[in-house]
Parts: structure tokens; sequence; C-alpha cells
């Protein structure tokens, strides 16, 4: 197996004030990637009903910028996009399916692995063939494209979108929120203008606040003219007033959430 764990954690505990994640988290800390020949962290979140049933399967959520996502120890400014608990609370109100989140950390080549770059093409080789891989062999996951989405925000909405676009017959759904569309000249967009094939059987989430008016407008625009449906293959939202941080972003989720995974 290419891809393979240094060092892993357990985690089962609830939140409180003085503590940090809510649920059965699995570390897995300094995980050596061919692709990107470095190291890499990341962690496992299960769902609540994962140790119940040894049968079942789940479907996946992988998200970019790990540390941001379920502890504001390890969070930018202290502010975590609470997926844990958005999670736990819409499962327990039998709002949505219960699912298996992968949180991959981001690294200081960021910009570059989170666009369509030669750095950006190893992150996600490193996604598709080694990290997928590693997580369908050692956890009860629903693997089809049908059961697995990506997520993230800013230059991660980016690379959602690429991740989804090249590998089409890998990711079924890509959540693009607050997405830097903008990067390298607004290179995304001329990708979409120059594809002449059939419409890519993908699901769209497009959100983003004051942050990204302009070519978050412009993105749902080219897909819809691409035969993308709003509330069928494409879902569009614009939180007026809304900043470009974690904290706007953890308000947003459930949303997304709801759309790929919702009952």
């Amino acid at each position: 197996m290419l891809f393979f764990k240094r060092r892993r954690k357990f985690l089962r505990k609830k939140r409180t004030d003085s503590e940090a994640v809510i649920g059965n988290v699995q570390y897995h800390r300094e995980s050596y990637s061919h692709n990107l020949e470095s190291k890499r962290d990341f962690f496992v979140w299960l769902p609540p009903g994962y140790n119940n049933s040894k049968d079942r399967q789940y479907p996946v959520l992988y998200m970019h910028d790990g540390q941001n996502l379920i502890d504001p120890k390890t969070a930018y400014a202290g502010k975590d996009w609470q997926v844990d608990e958005t999670l736990t609370r819409l499962i327990s109100e039998y709002k949505m399916k219960e699912i298996i989140v992968v949180g991959i950390y981001n690294s200081d080549d960021r910009l570059e692995e989170y666009s369509d770059s030669e750095k950006g093409k190893k992150y996600l080789k490193f996604l598709v063939e080694e990290l997928k891989s590693f997580v369908d062999s050692n956890y009860r996951t629903l693997s089809d494209k049908q059961h697995t989405a990506i997520i993230g925000s800013s230059m991660g909405g980016l690379i959602s979108f690429l991740a989804a676009w090249k590998h089409t017959e890998v990711f079924g759904m890509a959540g693009c929120m607050s997405s830097s569309f903008y990067y390298n000249d607004e290179k995304i967009f001329k990708t979409i203008d120059e594809y002449e094939g059939e419409k890519k059987h993908i699901k769209f989430y497009i959100d983003h606040g004051e942050d990204g008016l302009l070519r978050g407008q412009k993105m749902f625009c080219k897909l819809t003219q691409l035969g993308y449906i709003i509330g069928t293959d494409i879902d569009y939202f614009y939180a007026p007033g809304a900043e470009h941080n974690e904290s706007e972003w953890a308000k947003r989720l459930e949303r997304p959430l709801l759309y790929f995974f919702g009952n």
C-alpha cells in the first residue's frame, strides 16, 4: 500500500467548555504520501452508530484544512467549523444520514496544492490514489462516487471543484464555499469554457458571502449554462453580509450537508 499510518490516536468524548471535540475521532499523524513526497496529518470522524453495527457501510465526506474543522485549539484564530457539532445535531434530529468525515490538514504549500498547479495535481493524486484507498480499506465505507463528497472553503473550495471536475469517477458531490475562483487569473473558468464533453454527473454546492459575490455568481451561471439544474444537481446560496472566515462557514455548513446527505 502506498499510503500508511504512522500513528493513530483515539478520542471519544463529549464537548464541554474545557474540551474540544465531540464524537469518535481517529487521528492519523505523519502519514507518508509518495505523491506528495512528504508526511501529512488527517483525521477520521466516525458517526454515532459506527460501532453499533459491524456490517453497516457509510458515505464519506472529504474536507480540506483539517485543522480548522473540529477543534478550536488548532483552528485559525481559535474558531473551528464545528463539523462535529453540526453533524451530531443533524444526525440526532434524523435530518441527514450518518456519514464518515475525513479531514486533511493543509501544509505550507496550501496555495499550490489547492489550485490547478503541478503540486495541485499531486495533491489530487494523493487524495484519489492514496488517501481514499486507505480510508476505504480501513473503514466501512460506501466507496462509489454517489456516496463520496468533497467540501472546502476559499482555496479549499477551488480544489474541491477541481477534484470533482477532474475525477468525476471518484467524487459525485463537491461543496465550494467562498471559493477562490479568482485564483491564477480565473483559470478555473477557462477550464470550464474549454470543456466540450457531456455534462459531468456531479452535484455542486456553490456559496459565498460578500467575499466572492461576482465570481460565485459567475460559477453558478456557467454551470447552469452547462445544464445543471438548481435543486437537482446544483445548489447556490448567497449569505448577505457574511465575511470570509471559519465562523461564517460553520454557520452555512448545514446547507451542503443536507443537500448531499439529507434524509
